[in-house]
């Protein structure tokens, strides 16, 4: 998370996410993992949540990430505030029993322990206790792949799929769903197509191709 790349908002993030997905179905196609917004909208729990993955250091660490991912902004709370956690730790634990094992959570477990470790080498405090600027450095060695050097390649793919349940689980929240907006199968009267605005955007980035979040993305051809 360089400099230039920290003037990305997050509503450019979901412009973007959201561009991606009309212009080429990126999303769908990364990883089967994307399953998990074909769930239907969670909100955050109306009483204390009944953890089934994390402990409580666990926990904290994941609140603290999911924050940090999808901050909270003028027009909506961050990941966190919208039950992101809760959908993290409730969909390894339904991993758990569809797999059969635990090799999907125990790579998340990992990369949380990842942090920590790397926290306390360099900065003698723990991830979620280390200061933004500290959590800055760790996660910029594997927010970006193709910066990310070749001994920190397992803890990429760890963030990669946090960052994926991360924003799956803000767009099918009630909160996500109220900040995109999505208005879902509704009536309409006339259907007048896409904003002119939007498809122009959408036209230009096909044509000449955009800056992404894992960088340079080509034109379509």
């Amino acid at each position: 998370m360089s400099d230039t790349e920290d003037q990305v908002s997050r509503r450019q993030l979901f412009h973007i996410l959201g561009a991606a997905t009309v212009t080429a179905g990126a999303l769908g196609a990364q990883t089967h993992d994307h399953a998990a917004m074909a769930n239907p909208a969670v909100s955050a729990p109306k009483g204390p949540y009944v953890r089934r993955v994390f402990d409580d250091h666990q926990w904290r660490t994941v609140q603290v990430l999911c924050a940090l991912i999808i901050p909270a902004d003028a027009n909506s709370g961050s990941a966190t505030d919208a039950g992101v956690p809760e959908f993290i730790d409730d969909w390894l634990d339904f991993r758990n029993h569809e797999d059969g094992n635990q090799n999907f959570s125990a790579g998340i477990l990992g990369g949380l322990a990842w942090l920590d470790r790397e926290s306390m080498t360099k900065f003698q405090v723990a991830f979620a206790e280390s200061s933004a600027d500290q959590q800055k450095q760790l996660l910029d060695r594997v927010a970006w792949p193709d910066k990310a050097a070749d001994a920190d390649r397992a803890w990429v793919e760890f963030f990669d799929k946090f960052r994926d349940l991360t924003v799956s689980g803000f767009v099918s929240s009630k909160m996500g769903l109220a900040y995109l907006p999505y208005l879902g199968n509704r009536a309409v009267a006339h259907w007048q197509g896409c904003d002119p605005k939007v498809w122009a955007i959408l036209e230009d980035r096909m044509k000449n191709g955009y800056k992404g979040l894992g960088g340079d993305v080509a034109p379509f051809s």
